[in-house]
């Protein structure tokens, strides 16, 4: 009989790990297999794990009580594009509100984008490309505007993708 060096438990000689406390037990002759699996296994459990952290999003930053108070002044923002951001701007001049303000910016990247996408097209229609690519290019800055509407719907300020990487309005 040999007993468990961590939990004192009696056990069978030829016990490979305790029955009580799940302690292993090294042989004298391991098999090389089955100590690399071991040591990769604990190599494996002791590194820590690193949360996921999404660099675009910045719901936690804003406080509760100024998100209550200008979510529809945000959602307008994405609803009636540049008319919505001119009221969403003249409800920011009243109320100081930093939620407002990252919906005003992100809502503006989107519509002076659309606005670049329209003018190009519209100077370049004599082409047959151009128009091509700026209607596709509209309806992916509506899908973006979409995007946006839904997740402010849900209380989470994400900047818009796509448009986030365009460097204006930093």
């Amino acid at each position: 009989m040999k007993t468990c060096p961590k939990c004192n438990t009696q056990l069978a000689d030829d016990a490979m790990f305790c029955t009580n406390c799940g302690t292993s037990f090294q042989n004298a002759n391991p098999q090389p297999q089955q100590n690399a699996y071991q040591n990769n296994a604990q190599q494996n459990y002791a590194q820590p794990v690193a949360p996921v952290v999404d660099i675009y999003d910045h719901t936690a930053e804003f406080d509760p009580q100024d998100v209550h108070d200008n979510k529809i002044f945000a959602l307008l923002c994405y609803i009636m594009s540049v008319v919505g951001v001119i009221v969403a701007l003249l409800a920011r001049n009243s109320v100081n509100s930093p939620y407002l303000a990252f919906h005003i910016k992100q809502a503006l990247k989107i519509t002076i984008t659309e606005m670049v996408v329209s003018v190009l097209s519209v100077i370049l229609c004599w082409t047959c490309i151009v128009p091509i690519a700026g209607s596709i290019c509209a309806v992916i800055l509506a899908v973006i505007q979409i995007i946006c509407f839904v997740q402010t719907c849900s209380n989470k300020s994400v900047e818009a993708p796509i448009v986030r990487s365009l460097t204006f309005l930093k």
